[in-house]
C-alpha cells in the first residue's frame, strides 16, 4: 500500500550542503541592539551507502549558526566532524550504537557498546560553552568541541577524568556555586544514579551525590532549585542486562511500567544528601521547565505526556508520513513537593501543548516567573507535527500563540534585551520550515506579545532540530 509523505517530511530529509551566507535577506527588520551568534544543533543525515538510520534521535549532527551585528544576520551550516560521522561516510555503514539503531554485532560487542567502548559521539541534540569551549552534547558520555567562528570540530572535550556515563544535553549553571551542574547514569550490574559539578572556568567533572539503583529510568534532564536537585524518575526503566543480551536498540530495551509511578529524587545541593523522595502518578517528560522553592515546598514545572508512546512516533518511517491518529499531547504540569511529605501534588496543566520549552533563563532559572515559551501542535491541527509557538503566562495558565499555515517552528531561542529590567524583555528566535516554498527562515518574534519583527530565509530547508543557545558577544 502507497503511503502518503507528510508536508513536514521535508524536515526530516537528509541536507548534503554545507554552505556560508555573508549576509541573508531580511523582510521586516533584525534589532540593532543584537549582536551575537544563534548556534542550532540537529540531526541532519538520515541514511548512509548502505544503512539507514530509525529514528529522529538518531542522524548525524550538524551545527547551524546565524551570527548577529548592526541589524544585519549571516548564515553557515557544518557537519560535527564526529568519529561516527566520519567512519559511517568513510565506509557506507553505521558503526556506532545510537538512540534506536544499532549496527549488526556480536555478543561481544554488545557487552563492550553497554560499556561505551563502542557508544556513539553524535552529539546532536545541543550546544553550551564550558571553561571558554565550545561543545556539542548528546546522552552518550563524550561531547564534542568545536569553534563557534568557522563551526570546525576541534576533538573530543576533555572532561578531564574517563567516564562512562550517560549524561544529559541540559546542564544547568548553579549561579550560587558557580558551576555547572548535570546528571549521569553509569551501567553496571548495580546500575547508579549521579549528580556532578563541573566548577566555573575549570572542564573537571565532581562527583557531588550518587544513588544505586537496579532498574535505571530514561532521564533526558532534571531540575534544580536554589538549594536543591530534583531528579524525576519515571517508570520507563530497563534491565541493564537486556541491554547486552537482546540484540536490540538502546532504547528498545527499555519498558513502560506505570505501576511504579514517578519518583521525585530531592537531592540536598550542599551535601549531595538524598533529603526524601516524593511520589505521583505515571508520566514521561524529555524537558524540564523550571523549578523554585517556596517555603517549606518546592515547585516543578515540566513538559509531561501521559507515557512514553511519543519514542515510537518519532521513528523515521512513522513522522516521515501523513499522521493516522493525533501526535503525541504533552502538556505544561506543574507538581507541589511538599519537604515534609511523601506525595507530589500536580497543581495544573495547560491547555495548549508545549515542548521543548524555554524560559529567561538568565533571570528566572530557580526563581518563581511568569513566562514559558515553546512548540505545540495546533489544536485544529492535532494530526499534524509542531506547527504552532507558544507563550504560556503561568500565572493566569493563559496562552499566545503564532502560526503560519504550512510552517512548522523549531524551538524558541529566548534573548533578553540588553539591560533588560523584568522578566521577558526581549526577543524569540525560532527556525521555521515553510513547507510550501521548500525553504526555512529564522524567525524573530517579539517574546511580549509574540508579534513578528522580522525574519530571514535561507535557500533550503533546514531539518527539525532539537536545541541551541544565543551567545552573546560580550559572553
Amino acid at each position: 500500500m502507497e503511503t502518503k509523505n507528510s508536508p513536514y517530511s521535508l524536515g526530516f530529509r537528509t541536507l548534503e550542503n554545507e554552505v556560508l551566507l555573508d549576509s541573508l535577506p531580511v523582510e521586516g527588520k533584525i534589532p540593532e541592539w543584537i549582536s551575537g551568534t544563534l548556534v542550532r544543533n540537529g540531526p541532519a543525515r538520515f541514511e548512509t551507502a548502505k544503512a539507514n538510520f530509525r529514528h529522529w534521535f538518531d542522524g548525524l549532527g550538524m551545527l547551524h549558526k546565524f551570527s548577529f551585528r548592526n541589524g544585519k544576520v549571516s548564515y553557515a551550516n557544518r557537519y560535527l566532524q564526529s568519529r561516527a560521522y566520519k567512519k559511517t561516510l568513510k565506509t557506507g555503514k553505521i558503526h556506532y550504537r545510537e538512540f534506536a539503531t544499532d549496527p549488526c554485532r556480536s555478543l561481544l560487542g554488545r557487552v563492550g557498546s553497554l560499556f561505551f567502548t563502542e557508544f556513539t559521539d553524535n552529539a546532536n541534540v545541543n550546544v553550551t560553552q564550558i571553561a571558554q569551549r565550545f561543545i556539542a552534547m548528546t546522552e552518550a558520555p563524550m561531547a564534542v568541541e568545536f569553534d563557534i567562528n568557522t563551526l570546525e570540530t576541534t576533538g573530543v572535550f576533555d572532561y578531564g577524568i574517563s567516564s562512562r556515563c550517560m549524561s544529559t544535553a541540559h546542564p544547568h549553571y548553579d549561579v550560587r556555586q558557580k558551576s555547572f551542574v548535570n546528571y549521569g547514569l553509569q551501567f553496571s550490574r548495580t546500575c547508579t544514579y549521579h549528580f556532578y559539578q563541573i566548577p566555573e572556568d575549570t572542564q573537571k567533572r565532581v562527583i557531588t551525590c550518587s544513588i544505586p539503583v537496579k532498574e535505571p529510568a530514561y532521564i533526558h534532564s532534571f531540575g534544580m532549585t536554589e538549594h536543591f536537585l530534583i531528579l524525576a524518575e519515571f517508570p520507563l526503566v530497563v534491565n541493564p542486562i537486556q541491554i547486552v543480551l537482546s540484540g536490540k536498540p538502546f532504547i528498545e530495551n527499555f519498558r513502560w511500567a506505570p505501576e511504579r509511578g514517578t519518583r521525585f529524587w530531592i537531592i540536598d545541593k550542599n551535601d549531595g544528601k538524598v533529603l526524601k523522595v516524593s511520589e505521583t502518578e505515571a508520566f514521561f517528560s524529555f524537558h524540564h521547565i523550571n523549578a523554585f522553592e517556596r517555603g517549606r515546598e518546592i515547585f516543578m514545572d515540566i513538559s509531561g505526556y501521559p507515557d512514553a508512546s511519543v519514542m515510537n512516533q518519532l521513528y523515521l518511517d512513522s513522522v516521515r508520513e501523513v499522521h493516522k491518529g493525533e501526535f503525541a499531547k504533552t502538556l505544561f504540569r506543574r507538581y507541589r513537593i511538599p519537604l515534609n511529605g511523601n506525595v507530589a501534588n500536580e497543581e495544573f496543566r495547560s491547555r495548549e501543548a508545549i515542548e521543548l520549552p524555554r524560559i529567561h533563563y538568565s533571570r528566572c532559572n530557580t526563581q518563581e516567573y511568569r513566562w514559558v515559551y515553546g512548540v505545540g501542535v495546533r489544536e485544529k491541527s492535532q494530526e499534524d507535527f509542531y506547527n504552532q509557538l507558544v507563550r504560556l503566562d503561568v500565572s493566569s495558565q493563559e496562552a499566545q500563540t503564532w502560526w503560519e499555515e504550512g510552517c512548522y517552528p523549531g524551538e524558541p531561542v529566548f534573548v533578553p534585551l540588553p539591560q533588560s529590567r523584568s522578566e521577558g524583555e526581549g526577543i524569540l528566535l525560532s527556525i521555521v520550515l515553510d513547507s510550501k516554498r521548500e525553504r526555512s527562515f529564522l524567525l524573530i518574534l517579539d517574546a511580549r506579545t509574540l508579534e513578528e519583527i522580522g525574519r530571514a530565509p535561507v535557500s533550503h530547508p533546514i531539518p527539525f532540530g532539537f536545541h541551541g543557545q544565543f551567545f552573546g558577544e560580550n559572553e
